[in-house]
């Protein structure tokens, strides 16, 4: 079954794919608050630790709680799973989407030092979003297409003073989330950079791209600190 593709430049709206994942309304803030507290849970459990490597039973005993209880609020095992992750994708696409008031630098590395932090510190969780999980999982691609549109959303509208740009621009900065995609997952793989190195290659990459994008086309010039003589 076909996907609508995500508009170019649009926000991802990944509280309402977080949404979809739910229940329906338990009616009172404490069901909302246990509810929480077991996404948090399930976020230590699952933060090095693939999906199937974790039974219910696992993941109830771990998390001292009745495995009806997570059977309550999420119905399965897979639905529990990709609220989690939905829910700490959220947290990075807010982080960074903040921060405006940075220069467009600043603003770029404090981006991807968050990106990079999200993979370091949830690898199991990265490498089901990147890779797609296991076979075609189209709830966990659309996860990943939203994320890479948050983030090309982000640094156009850093770089260019907007979100919405020609497909020429975005496909430019598409290919560069694409191949940090590639090069953050060999990093937690084999982590022979340290982050601060790490993230000073991806903004460096980034220039690139975009120099390479005012090249071709000039209504979108490089900013000033991306610029070889900047």
């Amino acid at each position: 079954m076909s996907r609508r593709p995500l508009e170019p430049g649009s926000k991802v709206n990944i509280a309402a794919q977080r949404d979809a994942a739910r229940p329906g309304p338990r009616g009172t803030e404490r069901s909302h608050a246990r509810r929480a507290e077991l996404i948090a849970i399930g976020r230590k459990l699952f933060a090095d630790t693939s999906y199937d490597a974790l039974s219910m039973d696992d993941i109830a005993r771990q998390a001292h709680v009745a495995k009806g209880l997570i059977y309550y609020y999420f119905r399965s095992k897979r639905g529990y799973y990709l609220a989690i992750v939905q829910d700490s994708v959220a947290d990075l696409v807010s982080f960074a989407a903040s921060g405006l008031e940075l220069p467009a630098r600043d603003r770029v590395e404090r981006a991807v030092d968050g990106y990079l932090r999200y993979a370091e510190r949830n690898q199991a969780a990265y490498r089901t979003i990147v890779s797609g999980g296991v076979g075609f999982d189209t709830e966990v691609q659309a996860i990943r297409d939203g994320v890479r549109e948050a983030i090309v959303g982000t640094i156009a509208e850093g770089a260019y003073g907007r979100r919405q740009i020609t497909p020429l621009a975005r496909m430019g900065l598409l290919g560069w989330v694409c191949g940090v995609e590639g090069a953050t997952l060999d990093w937690i793989d084999r982590p022979g950079l340290s982050r601060d190195l790490m993230r000073e290659l991806l903004v460096k990459t980034l220039g690139g791209a975009m120099r390479a994008i005012e090249e071709l086309d000039p209504a979108y010039p490089v900013p000033q600190p991306a610029r070889r003589d900047g």
